[in-house]
C-alpha cells in the first residue's frame, strides 16, 4: 500500500499523457465513420442516376467505404502513437503481391467495370466480337456470356472485350439490307429491275424512306448481277434478307429470267 500514491501519480500522468490523443483519437474515428456512411451515400445515389447496372453500384459503394474505412484506422491509429509506417509497407506489399499473382483477372475486372459503366452493349443485344457473335445473355464483373442462333453458350472475359473491336448490330433501330441477284446476258435487264422493284415495294417490312437502291453493280464472268439496298427495322433483318432469296427465285421463274450459274465456253479446234 505504500506505492499506490506513486503508481496512482504514474497512473494521472499516464493518463494526461495519452487522454487528449485518446478522446481526439475517439472522436475522429466517431466522426469520421459518419462521413464514410455519408460518401456512401452520396456515391450510391450518383450511381442511380447514372443508371450504372446494380451488381457495380454495389462493388463500387463497397470498395470505396472499405478503402476510406482503412484510412480512417490508419489515421486513428496514428494519433495513438501506434507506428504505422511498418503497416502501410505491409499492405502495400501484399496488394502488389496479389495484383501480379491475379494479373489476368484484374485486367478482367477492369473491363468490366469499363463495359458497365460505358455500355458498349447490354443484356439482349446482338453483339460480334473476339471472333464470336451472339445475343448478350449476361455481363458479369470479370466475363460476358453470349447466346448463340443455335443456342450454344460462349463466356468471353471482359478484358479482351474492352480492348478490342466490338460490332453491335443492335445499337441503331435500323439496318440495311444488302443482296445481289444475277440474271443471264441474254435475259431482259430492265424487265429484271422491274421485278425486284416490285418486290421490294410488296414488301411493306421494308422502308420507303431511306429509298430502296436496286442497281446494276456488275458485269460478271457468267451473270449480270443487280445490288439491292434496303433499310428496315433491325428485328426485320433476317426476315427479309431469306424472304426475299425465295421470292426471286419464284418469281424470276414465273417471268422467265435465269438465274446462271458458273460456266464456262470450251472451244475445240482440229487441225
Amino acid at each position: 500500500m505504500e506505492n499506490f500514491p506513486d503508481f496512482a501519480s504514474q497512473a494521472i500522468d499516464f493518463a494526461w499523457k495519452i487522454g487528449p490523443g485518446l478522446i481526439a483519437a475517439i472522436i475522429t474515428l466517431i466522426v469520421g465513420l459518419w462521413v464514410i456512411k455519408f460518401i456512401g451515400s452520396l456515391l450510391t445515389k450518383a450511381l442511380e442516376r447514372s443508371k450504372v447496372e446494380v451488381s457495380l453500384q454495389h462493388f463500387l459503394s463497397s470498395l470505396v467505404t472499405v478503402l476510406l474505412k482503412v484510412m480512417l484506422l490508419i489515421s486513428v491509429a496514428s494519433m495513438l502513437g501506434i507506428n504505422t509506417t511498418s503497416f502501410v509497407a505491409i499492405i502495400g506489399a501484399a496488394g502488389l503481391a496479389v495484383g501480379l499473382a491475379l494479373q489476368g483477372s484484374l485486367a478482367n475486372f477492369a473491363g468490366g467495370v469499363l463495359i458497365l459503366l460505358f455500355k458498349p452493349y447490354k443484356v439482349g443485344d446482338f453483339i460480334e466480337a473476339q471472333g464470336f457473335a451472339g445475343s448478350v445473355k449476361e455481363i458479369q464483373i470479370f466475363n460476358t456470356i453470349l447466346k448463340t442462333g443455335d443456342n450454344k453458350i460462349i463466356i468471353i472475359p471482359n478484358g479482351p472485350l474492352a480492348g478490342g473491336n466490338i460490332i453491335n448490330y443492335s445499337t441503331m433501330p435500323t439496318r440495311r439490307v444488302d443482296m445481289t441477284f444475277g440474271i443471264g446476258y441474254d435475259d431482259d435487264l430492265k424487265k429484271a429491275k422491274e421485278v425486284l422493284q416490285r418486290l421490294v415495294k410488296e414488301d411493306s417490312r421494308i422502308l420507303s424512306d431511306p429509298e430502296p437502291m436496286i442497281a446494276v453493280s456488275e458485269l460478271a464472268d457468267s451473270s449480270v448481277n443487280f445490288t439491292v439496298r434496303v433499310w428496315c427495322q433491325s428485328g426485320d433483318y433476317w426476315g427479309i434478307f431469306f424472304d426475299m432469296q425465295e421470292k426471286v427465285k419464284l418469281t424470276f421463274d414465273q417471268e422467265k429470267l435465269s438465274i446462271p450459274y458458273p460456266q464456262q465456253d470450251v472451244h475445240v479446234y482440229n487441225h
